[in-house]
C-alpha cells in the first residue's frame, strides 16, 4: 500500500452523489485483500485499488434525479454492495449474494481518498454525531444479516465463536433480538472489550468448547452458533456445539479447506448456512442499531490513524490482533 495522488472524480451524474469520506474502518476482508487472499479471483481484475469499504462520509454534491433527502453537508453511512439485478440471487431478492457482485473498496475504488462519487442508493442518512460510529454501520450490517440468516429469536441461546469486530457486532445484534449470547475467543483482551451484555469465555488449548457451551446453556446446547473467525477448527467444532435441529452460520472469510463430519448434518438435522455482506434493509437496520447501541460499539474502536498513516495502519492492525479490535483511518 502506498499514498499517492489520484484524479479527482467528475461531477456526479443522475442518481449519484459526491461525498467526502471522513473515517474508514479497516477490517479482516481488507487484510485478505492486502495479502491477495481473495477467493481465486483473477488479481489483474482487482489491482491496483483504493481500499476502504466501511466508512462515514459527508455529502458534497448531489446529482440530478436523486432523492430530496440528500443535501450538501449531510453525514451518511455507505452501503458498499453493488449488484447486477439480473442473476438468480438478484431475481429472488437476495442481491447480497449476486453472482456478479461488486463492492466499493474491492471491485471499485473505495473511501481511502478525499473525494468519492457513488450511487445515491448506496448512501444512508445518519443522525450519529461520531464519524467513527458511523463507519461501524457497515460491519454492523454484516452482523444484522448474519442474525437474520440464523433466524435468531428472543429467548434462544447463541454461541459466537470469535470476538473480533464482526463477532462482537453479532453479539450486539443477537442480544437486541432478545437472545442470550456466549462470546468466546482465545484472546482475552478482545473479550474484555465486550460491553453489550454477552457472557464471555476465554479459551485455551485445553478448553472443551462443547462441554463449555452445554454447561452455559443449562445442560442443553445452544440453538444457534456463529463462526466468525475464519479458522478451520472452530468451523468443525461449531457442528458439534450446536443443538440438534440447530443452525450454524459461517460468517468468517477463509480459503481453508477442511474435512467435516458430513453425517452430523443429516443425523442431527442441522442447518449449515453461509452469509454474504448484507441487503439494503439490513444496512438500514444497522444504522438504527448503531444509533441505539453506541455504548456497546465505542469500546471496539481501539486505534486511530491519519490518511497519511494508512499504509502503516493496515500493517499494524494485521500484526497486532491481540491489541487491535477496530482500527480507523481519518481522512480529514
Amino acid at each position: 500500500m502506498e499514498l499517492a495522488d489520484v484524479r479527482e472524480p467528475v461531477a456526479p451524474g443522475p442518481g449519484e452523489v459526491q461525498v467526502r469520506p471522513e473515517t474508514v474502518g479497516l477490517c479482516g476482508s481488507d487484510f485478505h485483500y492486502f495479502h491477495g487472499d481473495i477467493g481465486g479471483t483473477d488479481p489483474s481484475l482487482l489491482y491496483p485499488r483504493v481500499q476502504g469499504h466501511e466508512f462515514s462520509a459527508i455529502v458534497e454534491e448531489v446529482g440530478d434525479d436523486c432523492s430530496p433527502q440528500f443535501a450538501a453537508g449531510q453525514r451518511v453511512a455507505v452501503w458498499p454492495v453493488l449488484s447486477c439485478g439480473h442473476c438468480y440471487p438478484c431475481r429472488i431478492d437476495r442481491p447480497n449474494a449476486c453472482e456478479n457482485i461488486r463492492l466499493i473498496g474491492i471491485h471499485a475504488d473505495g473511501a481511502l481518498q478525499q473525494q468519492l462519487r457513488i450511487p445515491a442508493a448506496q448512501a444512508f442518512r445518519v443522525e450519529i454525531g461520531d464519524a467513527r460510529l458511523t463507519a461501524f454501520v457497515e460491519p454492523m450490517s454484516i452482523a444484522v444479516r448474519a442474525v437474520e440468516r440464523g433466524r435468531v429469536v428472543s429467548g434462544e441461546r447463541v454461541l459466537v465463536l470469535g470476538a473480533g469486530p464482526i463477532g462482537q457486532a453479532i453479539a450486539i445484534a443477537a442480544i437486541d433480538k432478545g437472545a442470550h449470547v456466549l462470546l468466546v475467543d482465545r484472546v482475552a483482551s478482545r473479550l474484555a472489550r465486550s460491553a453489550c451484555g454477552a457472557d464471555t469465555a476465554a479459551l485455551d488449548a485445553d478448553t472443551d468448547l462443547i462441554a463449555l457451551a452445554r454447561e452455559w446453556a443449562g445442560g442443553e446446547q445452544p440453538e444457534v452458533v456463529f463462526e466468525a473467525t475464519g479458522a478451520d477448527e472452530p468451523t468443525r467444532l461449531a457442528l458439534d456445539a450446536v443443538a440438534p435441529a440447530g443452525r450454524v452460520v459461517i460468517v468468517g472469510l477463509s480459503n481453508h479447506e477442511m474435512p467435516l463430519r458430513i453425517g452430523a448434518l443429516p443425523f442431527r438435522e442441522l442447518d449449515l448456512l453461509g452469509t454474504s455482506t448484507c441487503q439494503a434493509s439490513d444496512f438500514g437496520a444497522a444504522v438504527d442499531l448503531v444509533s441505539r447501541c453506541r455504548d456497546a460499539v465505542m469500546p471496539l474502536l481501539t486505534h486511530d490513524f491519519s490518511l497519511e498513516e494508512a499504509p502503516e495502519a493496515i500493517l499494524y492492525a494485521i500484526d497486532h490482533p491481540d491489541e487491535v479490535v477496530k482500527a480507523v483511518v481519518h481522512i480529514g
